[in-house]
């Protein structure tokens, strides 16, 4: 399997266990102390890295670090709006399309010179 593949699978999973950690303590812990929630956050947050770390690296291999950074932001995106919309119950927002259709200027310029 391809280096970009395996990077892109591992992002996934990390950028998972990241928007759990950074918003499903709004839904879930919002009745208990903030420590408590950056308690369990960190926790996840920390799983989250077993995906991450391994991801960058691969990915180090045949990106730079601004086409890993990118291609973080938009599997971020892609995680995010599922999980705010059927998680949290947030609206579905044409700004969203917006935002992606933004993002998708920005892999353009940091993939260019390899197309």
């Amino acid at each position: 399997m391809s280096p970009l593949l395996i990077s892109v699978g591992l992002l996934f999973c990390s950028n998972i266990f990241m928007t759990f950690a950074w918003y499903a303590h709004l839904k879930e812990l919002n009745h208990k102390p903030w420590i408590i929630a950056a308690l369990v956050s960190w926790g996840i947050a920390s799983i989250e890295y077993l995906f991450q770390v391994p991801a960058n690296r691969i990915g180090f291999t045949v990106m730079s670090v601004a086409q890993l950074k990118i291609l973080q932001e938009v599997i971020t995106l892609t995680v995010f709006v599922p999980f705010s919309v059927m998680y949290l119950k947030e609206p579905l927002k044409l700004d969203y399309l917006w935002a992606g259709l933004c993002m998708v200027g920005a892999v353009y310029f940091m993939f260019r010179s390899k197309m």
